[in-house]
């Protein structure tokens, strides 16, 4: 996956709140009432690509802090953009939601307002018995594949 992820475009570098708005105001109407692919890489670069984009693929094939769908909308008052919607939800990589601190700080160092936690946090774990990944729900660690039990302690480093 991350060998075609390295031949597919990139996610655009957000490396300023400019850098945001301008980002957002070359979307279409549909696509800014969705969120948006995000990575937020090892180096500390964001990078947003439209909703259906492969997270790998967003991050050019590098190693990621965090990953998931950021949604956006206006602010009151001034009409800034700020972060709506937060998730981890990347079946790619599969991020713990311990990766929240990462993404507020990139957040914040941007200038763009947001949630003070997930709005959608997503529990990925990885089966021991099958190999397959799960996404954990309601507090069920069982398998969806061959309903082994799931550890409870993040598993895909």
């Amino acid at each position: 996956m991350a060998r075609a992820a390295r031949s597919a475009p990139g996610g655009a570098v957000i490396g300023s709140y400019d850098d945001l708005a301008a980002w957002l105001a070359g979307r279409e109407r549909a696509e800014l009432d969705e969120p948006f692919t995000y990575t937020l890489g090892a180096d500390g670069v964001l990078r947003l690509a439209p909703r259906r984009s492969e997270h790998v693929a967003c991050a050019g094939g590098e190693p990621v802090c965090a990953a998931g769908e950021l949604g956006f909308a206006r602010g009151r008052g001034e009409g800034r953009w700020l972060v709506a919607e937060a998730s981890n939800l990347s079946t790619g990589y599969c991020p713990d939601v311990t990766c929240w601190p990462a993404l507020a700080a990139a957040l914040d160092h941007l200038g763009v307002g947001r949630p003070d936690a997930w709005t959608y946090p997503i529990t990925f774990r990885r089966c021991a018995a099958c190999g397959e990944r799960n996404i954990v729900r309601d507090h069920d660690f069982t398998c969806a594949l061959c309903a082994a039990e799931l550890p409870r302690d993040w598993n895909f480093a």
